[in-house]
């Protein structure tokens, strides 16, 4: 999955992930969007952004 990365912070999106490739300062992403897995998770530690990228 191809996710854009936009000039300007997506608000709607906190991450303090500062090794991302759509991270910004100040905790926020700049990906326009973003998707979040796995099916059936019962604690936030199940979950995995699947959008991360590393900064290369």
């Amino acid at each position: 999955m191809e996710i854009a990365k936009m000039n300007h912070p997506n608000d709607a999106i906190k991450c303090e992930v500062n090794t991302c490739y759509y991270y910004m300062k100040g905790d926020h992403c700049a990906a326009s969007k973003i998707e979040v897995q796995h099916k059936n998770a019962h604690t936030s530690a199940e979950t995995d952004c699947a959008t991360f990228k590393l900064q290369a």
